[in-house]
C-alpha cells in the first residue's frame, strides 16, 4: 500500500505547527511527510529587533528542526521556486543551487512573506530590511559600522550622516526596531569618547496617519510620548521619495544625510504565491475557510500567504491578519483537516479570536492590549516579555533567551561586529532572494516527466 506524501513549504510558525500536529495524529503508515524550507530551523521572528540590537543571539531565536529524535519528518533543504499544480510537483532550488522536484498528494503552502517594497528609486540598492535572521545580523553589524566610522572621520558632515538612521514603517516591526536600535546606539556611544551623543538621530517614518493604528489612540499615543522622550522623531502622513549612498529624500521635502534606510513598511506574501495562476486577496491567495485552496486539489494555504476568512470577526470578507499566533493556530488547524481529508472524516472551518497585540520597546518600555485591556511602560514590557517566552516552542528556546535576558540587563552589550558581509551592499533581494522563483515555462521544463504520470505515483 502506498503511503500519501505531505510536503510541506515553509518553516515559519504556520508550516512548523503544521508539521508537528501530523507528527502527533499520523501514523508513520499513514503518509510521508516532508518539509522544505532553506533553514533547518524556525524563526521566532517577534524577537528580531531584539537580535539586531544585541539584547538577543541569533541563536536562541533560531529553534531548530533537527533537536529532537522522535520528529520522523524529512527536511529538504531548499526553497520551492516553482509549482506544477496539474502534474503535482514542486521544484526546489536546494542550498547548493541545485533543482530537484518533490511530487506531492498533499501540498501545504506556508511559504510567508517577504517585505513589501516599492518603485522608489535607490530603494533596492540601499534599503536594508528586518525579515530574517541574516538581516538582523547585517543591521547590527551595520549600525556598529557607522559609529566606528564616525569616530575616525574628521569630516563633520560625514559624521553627522553616519549618525542619523532611518526607520520607515510605523507598524510593530518598524517601531519595535526604530526603538531597541536607537537604545544600541545610545548605550554604546558612552564607548566612544571622541562622538557627540546629540549627534546620533533617529527617525520613523511612516505613510499612515496614525503609530500602529491597531492598539488604538491612547496605546498609540503612549507609544509615541515613549519614542519621542528618547529622542526619536516620528514623522506620519510621509515616505520617502527616493534613496541613494549619502541621503534620504522624504515625500515632503525634506533630505535627510544619512547611510542607514531600514525598511520595514509592511509585507507582501510570498512571491511564490504569485507563480500559481490562482485566484488571490490583497496578493494572498484565496482559500476557504477550511483552508483548502478551491480549483487546486490537493493544494492546502495558511499563514502569512493566504488570505484566511476572519470567522471570529463576524464581519463580511474578513480576513486573518498575518500575525503569529494565527500562524501557530492555522498550522495545527490545516493539519486537523488534512488528517480528516486522509481519513474520509468531517472537517472543520479556522476560527480564532485575537488575543491582543504585544509591542516591546526595549529597555523597560513597552505597550500591550491582551485580551483587550491596555498597558504601557513596564507592566507592559512585562507581558510583551512574558507573551514570547511562552510562545517559544522549545525549553532550550526559552532557557536560552531568558538567559540572554538576564546577562543583558546584568552586564549590557559589548557592541561588537561579526564583519558579516562587510564588502556587500546586503539588500532585501540579497537577503529575500525575491527574484528566485521560476516562470511556468520553467517549471514544466523541470515536471515534463510527471505529467504523463500524474497519480500513478506514491511513496513506500
Amino acid at each position: 500500500m502506498t503511503r500519501p506524501r505531505i510536503l510541506v513549504v515553509g518553516a515559519g510558525f504556520a508550516g512548523v505547527g503544521c508539521v508537528r500536529r501530523l507528527e502527533r495524529r499520523l501514523a508513520e503508515r499513514e503518509a510521508l511527510i516532508t518539509l522544505l524550507s532553506p533553514f533547518s530551523y524556525q524563526l521566532y521572528l517577534p524577537l528580531l529587533p531584539q537580535v539586531a540590537a544585541g539584547v538577543l543571539t541569533p541563536q536562541s531565536v533560531a529553534l531548530s528542526l533537527r533537536r529532537s529524535q522522535r520528529h520522523r519528518t524529512r527536511i529538504v533543504p531548499g526553497g520551492v521556486v516553482g509549482i506544477d499544480t496539474a502534474a503535482k510537483v514542486c521544484v526546489v532550488r536546494t542550498i547548493s543551487g541545485e533543482y530537484v522536484t518533490e511530487p506531492y498528494d498533499h501540498l501545504v503552502l506556508a511559504p510567508g512573506s517577504v517585505t513589501r517594497s516599492f518603485d522608489i528609486p535607490g530603494l533596492a540598492e540601499h534599503a536594508r530590511g528586518m525579515k530574517t535572521l541574516a538581516e538582523a545580523v547585517y543591521i547590527r553589524d551595520h549600525v556598529i559600522a557607522q559609529l566606528d566610522l564616525a569616530d575616525a572621520s574628521n569630516d563633520d558632515e560625514e559624521r553627522a550622516a553616519r549618525l542619523r538612521f532611518v526607520v520607515v514603517g510605523g507598524g510593530y516591526a518598524g517601531t519595535e526596531t526604530a526603538a531597541c536600535l536607537q537604545l544600541l546606539t545610545h548605550n554604546a556611544v558612552k564607548r566612544y569618547p571622541r562622538l557627540d551623543p546629540d549627534l546620533i538621530k533617529w527617525h520613523l517614518v511612516d505613510i499612515a496617519p496614525k503609530l500602529m493604528p491597531e492598539l488604538g489612540d491612547k496605546l498609540g499615543a503612549a507609544a509615541m510620548d515613549i519614542l519621542t522622550k528618547r529622542g526619536i522623531e516620528v514623522s506620519l502622513g510621509v515616505s520617502v521619495a527616493s534613496v541613494d549612498e549619502e541621503a534620504v529624500t522624504l515625500t515632503d521635502g525634506r533630505v535627510l544625510p544619512s547611510r542607514t534606510l531600514i525598511w520595514t513598511a509592511g509585507v507582501a506574501a510570498s512571491p511564490l504565491i504569485g507563480t500559481l495562476g490562482a485566484e488571490t486577496l490583497r496578493g494572498r491567495l484565496a482559500v476557504s475557510a477550511e483552508m483548502d485552496v478551491p480549483g487546486l486539489d490537493g493544494v492546502w494555504a495558511l499563514g502569512d500567504a493566504a488570505a484566511v476568512p476572519d470567522l471570529a470577526k463576524g464581519e463580511e470578507g474578513a480576513i486573518c491578519p498575518p500575525t503569529a499566533q494565527h500562524a501557530m493556530r492555522q498550522g495545527k488547524a490545516v493539519a486537523d483537516n488534512l488528517v480528516a481529508t486522509l481519513r474520509g472524516e468531517a472537517r472543520h472551518p479556522y476560527t480564532h479570536k485575537d488575543l491582543g497585540l504585544v509591542v516591546d520597546l526595549g529597555g523597560m518600555d513597552g505597550v500591550s492590549k491582551p485580551l483587550g485591556v491596555e498597558l504601557h511602560g513596564a507592566a507592559a514590557q512585562a507581558v510583551a516579555r512574558g507573551y514570547h517566552w511562552a510562545a517559544l516552542r522549545t525549553n532550550v528556546a526559552k532557557t536560552r533567551v531568558m538567559t540572554n535576558w538576564l546577562l543583558n540587563a546584568v552586564a549590557g552589550d559589548d557592541y561588537v561586529r561579526t564583519g558579516f558581509l562587510a564588502s556587500k551592499a546586503g539588500t532585501l533581494r540579497d537577503f529575500e532572494y525575491t527574484d528566485a522563483y521560476l516562470t511556468p515555462e520553467q517549471v514544466r521544463e523541470h515536471t515534463g516527466s510527471f505529467r504523463g504520470a500524474v497519480g500513478t505515483g506514491g511513496g513506500n
